[in-house]
């Protein structure tokens, strides 16, 4: 199965993604493709799929991704070739993207299960972006005005956690992610198994 996971930035969502592969080797984690050059430490295959415009565009006119946008000047995209790869290996596959993304892929897959992480306030998210020292006071403004926008778009999620303690918002992922596999409908080969043998 498929899983989206989106939230504001500074919400910890990739801190969540990271521990859930960590405790749960069977869901892995959709590395996304990207024209931007690797950072120091970075690794092809690992972070990201390095690729130059041409093949990035190429693929974009095979519609090859299952979502791809142009965030300043370098594409971001997940390849659903790779997607399709994992899930035919049997392990369940998230997708770290934001929102828009998120709609592109429910616009082409109806097997999809959407996740929206919140941050237990906006005083709280403020507080983190804060802690990052990462950006000036007017970035940290449009950040948050951002969050705002996306937050306003939770309720079109199948799911809505909230990742006050960390814990607690990787087992509720979890936890979705294992009653997903016990629906009637993703556990269809077991049940014929037993209704051949009954008839």
């Amino acid at each position: 199965m498929l899983y989206v996971i989106s939230a504001p930035s500074g919400t910890g969502k990739t801190t969540i993604r990271r521990r859930i592969e960590k405790i749960a080797p069977d869901i892995k984690y959709s590395i996304s493709c990207t024209t931007r050059k690797p950072r120091p430490g970075e690794k092809d295959g690992v972070d990201y799929f390095f690729l130059d415009e041409d093949e990035f565009r190429n693929r974009i006119s095979q519609g090859r991704f299952l979502e791809w946008a142009n965030v300043f000047g370098n594409y971001y995209g997940t390849d659903r070739v790779y997607v399709e790869e994992l899930v035919s290996q049997g392990y369940d596959v998230i997708l770290d993207i934001d929102v828009k993304g998120a709609s592109q892929v429910k616009a082409r897959l109806s097997e999809l299960i959407t996740i929206f992480v919140l941050p237990p306030s906006m005083e709280e998210l403020k507080k983190r972006l804060t802690k990052r020292r990462t950006e000036s006071e007017e970035a940290l403004e449009q950040r948050l005005k951002g969050a705002e926008k996306e937050i306003m778009l939770a309720p079109w999620f199948d799911y809505v956690v909230v990742n006050d303690i960390l814990e607690e918002a990787v087992n509720n992922i979890i936890s979705i992610i294992k009653s997903t596999r016990c629906r009637k409908e993703n556990s269809r080969d077991v049940l014929k198994r037993f209704l051949d043998l009954l008839t």
